[in-house]
């Protein structure tokens, strides 16, 4: 007598598809070994079809509707404070795609036994594993289904051979002693940049520093393939010590240490040409600001379903409140040929990686993104979601500022500019693991430069919105007149920036100032107190956090200098967090406060 297990075909790799129990006993005399072949294959085909088994299959479902237990005049259930506050002073309502994906009816699928493997609120989707056969008979038949597609291409054999074509170029140059020591004069309480100078003062970041401004108050969010040794690197000591890391999150392997020598460490060095402070030797753009490290990206295969995870990321930077995503990476082709983009995706519409990028660009985030290492090769271009439209895509150039080869050229395939502006992408120092620091090459480096430059900016300017701030930006750039699809608007300039910014805001805002609002909590009425340069009419608004205008004061009349005003009737108001704005018809005032 043996016991044997039911496989399928003529090897065991389908043991993993089929029930821990399924065994069958035989006693059988063995006399060829094809007579054995045959009498097995003939039963496992009768013991297969009578008992109904089927492979199971991976299926995309998208959902009629949201939630109804939320909703959006209630956003502090599902958003934080601070994803509400920058929605406030960018006057983005909530709306129904910030709304989690309705529990009920990931309840009823996973009660018709089938496994829920992702879920995304921004594509009201989710993807599930389930046999055929309980496909067919429940799952596609339930009413709340849109629509459904087959989802067995993104869950394919994982390939170890290694085809991304957004870090092929990128290499890490060991640093002679000489530039180690390096060392650069700053103004007094300036940071010294060691040979991380070049790199910084190349887009006039460093005249920001000086006036105090190094990303303090901004968070970033760095969406990445993982961050081996950033909990013990002296490069990030000051961010550990001052709490600046917020957290970490995995979507490739959730719940998985992202610290972790067996991860990728390209996270690593994205994150010190922003957060790194190793005095004398490597800056970063931004060394003050807060950082959330999410990891998207299985750097040890290419494969589609990165893409989804990218947007599970970007959501969850959207809701904890990220002000400015930076994410060097890029898709365009995958270990599995059938998933390859072609240029003709690169629309700013089409991939799934994209219309995630767009959707938190909408929610009021800078999206930052590297263009694609791919200059020099037969792909050429952008990669998505370097494509998107309201992305902020990065170039990159040599020490010197000429045109690095490897950086992905422009236009998109619908004939936008691409790249939106470029920075030192050759010879970029990067911390590396465990301790060191070195010279990386790749648009991944020149990508968060600018992220970091962008909170110090945004630090100084904190009532601009997300495409504001990337307009002057552009418009620093050396090419603002004549932008190419190399280096886009060219190289910015960070100090020029905030002088346009700067300019811009005294011109316009000179006619009121000095606003105040109490009480802070208020119940039935608001006290404002503001002042005026001269006679002029204002109108006043409280904005709730979900954008509706809750009260209004049309066209009231200031005075000159300092004016009282009254807003009442306000007990009926719902609980959280408003924006009280006064518009005097160039720009804007407004002051935070919470019913």
């Amino acid at each position: 007598m043996l016991k044997i297990p039911i496989f399928a075909g003529n090897s065991f790799a389908g043991l993993n598809k089929l029930p821990d129990f399924l065994f069958i006993t035989l006693k059988f005399e063995i006399t060829t070994m094809s007579k054995y072949r045959l009498f097995l294959s003939t039963l496992i085909l009768f013991l297969l079809s009578s008992s109904g088994y089927s492979q199971y299959k991976y299926y995309k479902l998208w959902f009629s509707g949201k939630d109804s237990s939320y909703d959006v005049s209630r956003p502090s259930e599902f958003l934080s404070s601070k994803a509400l506050e920058r929605r406030l002073i960018q006057q983005i309502p909530v709306v129904e795609s910030d709304l989690p994906v309705n529990r009920a009816f990931i309840s009823e699928i996973k009660n018709s036994g089938a496994e829920v493997v992702y879920i995304s609120k921004w594509l009201n989707m989710a993807i599930v594993k389930t046999d055929a056969q309980t496909f067919n008979n429940k799952i596609s038949r339930f009413s709340f289904v849109k629509k459904y597609q087959s989802a067995d291409h993104l869950f394919t054999q994982r390939s170890l051979s290694k085809s991304k074509s957004h870090f092929d170029k990128e290499m890490i140059e060991k640093l002679s002693a000489r530039a180690l020591r390096a060392s650069h004069k700053t103004l007094s309480g300036s940071y010294n940049y060691g040979a991380s100078a070049n790199q910084v003062e190349m887009i006039g970041i460093h005249h920001l520093h000086e006036m105090g401004f190094n990303g303090q108050g901004i968070m970033i969010g760095v969406i990445d393939a993982g961050y081996n040794s950033v909990n013990t690197h002296p490069a990030f000591d000051s961010l550990r010590l001052n709490g600046q890391i917020l957290g970490t999150r995995d979507f490739v392997q959730p719940g998985n240490d992202v610290y972790s020598t067996s991860i990728n460490s390209h996270g690593t060095m994205v994150l010190s040409t922003m957060g790194g402070n190793l005095p004398g030797q490597l800056i970063g753009t931004a060394p003050k600001a807060s950082y959330w490290l999410l990891r998207s990206e299985d750097a040890t295969a290419e494969y589609l379903l990165e893409e989804y995870y990218w947007v599970n990321a970007a959501e969850f930077a959207d809701s904890v409140g990220v002000d400015i995503i930076n994410s060097s990476l890029g898709y365009s082709l995958f270990d599995n040929p059938a998933e390859n983009h072609s240029y003709a995706d690169m629309d700013g519409n089409t991939t799934v990686v994209t219309i995630g990028a767009d959707m938190a660009a909408a929610k009021g985030i800078l999206v930052v993104n590297s263009a694609g290492n791919s200059g020099g090769n037969a792909w050429q271009y952008i990669t998505a979601p370097a494509d998107g439209d309201s992305v902020f895509t990065i170039g990159a150039v040599d020490p010197a500022g000429l045109y690095a080869y490897f950086s992905s050229q422009g236009p998109t395939s619908d004939g936008r500019t691409k790249p939106d502006v470029s920075a030192q992408g050759i010879s970029t120092i990067v911390a590396t693991v465990p301790t060191g620091i070195a010279g990386g090459n790749g648009t991944s480096f020149s990508s968060p430069l600018i992220a970091g430059a962008s909170a110090c900016l945004w630090q100084a300017n904190p009532t601009l919105s997300n495409m504001e701030l990337m307009a002057a930006i552009k418009g620093s750039a050396t090419k603002s007149g004549n932008p190419d699809n190399f280096l886009g608007w060219g190289i910015p300039d960070f100090n020029q920036a905030n002088n346009i910014l700067s300019t811009n805001l005294i011109r316009y805002s000179s006619a009121i100032s000095e606003l105040r609002v109490y009480p802070n909590p208020f119940t039935n009425q608001l006290n404002i107190e503001l002042n005026a340069d001269r006679s002029l009419k204002v109108d006043i608004q409280l904005i709730s956090s979900s954008g509706v205008v809750s009260a209004t004061l049309k066209q009231i009349t200031l005075e000159a200098g300092k004016n009282k005003l009254e807003l009442k009737n306000l007990g009926k108001l719902s609980p959280g967090m408003y924006m009280l704005q006064v518009f005097d018809g160039n720009t804007i005032i407004g002051e935070k406060v919470i019913r």
